[in-house]
């Protein structure tokens, strides 16, 4: 147990606490009383949680502390924070103002769990043919994550000076191309080892 992957699992243990503030505070404004401090300490946690993904990377490498746990641990804590974000601001929402600035739309949130869904399953389909999976990151994927990230910011900080419409649409299409990529990398490692045509007998 490294000491990244202590950072790692303290990561993974914010997100109940994110999601209980976020709900709590979405509460609050149903009841026509705002409780500003649920929705600052909710932001705190998310962004501490954010950060600590940069700071777990950088100890793992600095101290040369790479590990098979923290090579599972890792990514589990990036999706788990990314989703419960994006699940959480679409079921609650956040702005007593304009219900479309508080919360996601519900295509958003299938989008991005429908995508994983399908990474998830191809992955597995390609260990069990391929007997190995090569990820490859890629840019469309790190934009996408990164196009989610603005997206919960914007909900949570209530930006207004750009409609939050055009930033889930932004986030949506990236999302979508990441898994289209994803798929026809699958598609040409199984090509690669002679299973995506069809046998003739």
């Amino acid at each position: 147990m490294t000491t990244a992957n202590k950072i790692t699992v303290v990561r993974i243990l914010m997100i109940p606490a994110f999601v209980t503030m976020a709900i709590y505070y979405g509460q609050s404004i149903q009841r026509g009383q705002p409780l500003e401090w649920q929705r600052f300490t909710a932001i705190a946690i998310f962004l501490i949680a954010a950060i600590s993904d940069g700071l777990d990377g950088f100890v793992a490498r600095r101290y040369n502390q790479k590990s098979s746990l923290g090579v599972i641990l890792d990514p589990i804590a990036d999706k788990g924070l990314l989703l419960s974000g994006i699940i959480t601001l679409s079921i609650s929402n956040w702005s007593e103002i304009d219900p479309d600035y508080g919360r996601f739309p519900a295509w958003f949130p299938v989008l991005v769990i429908s995508r994983d869904a399908v990474i998830l399953v191809g992955a597995a389909v390609l260990y069990l043919l391929n007997g190995k999976v090569q990820v490859r990151p890629r840019w469309s994927g790190k934009v996408a994550t990164v196009c989610q990230m603005i997206a919960i910011g914007w909900v949570m900080l209530q930006f207004h000076f750009i409609p939050l419409f055009y930033i889930v649409i932004g986030a949506g299409f990236f999302t979508l191309l990441s898994g289209v990529v994803y798929v026809m990398d699958g598609v040409r490692q199984l090509q690669a080892e002679g299973h995506a045509h069809a046998t003739r007998h």
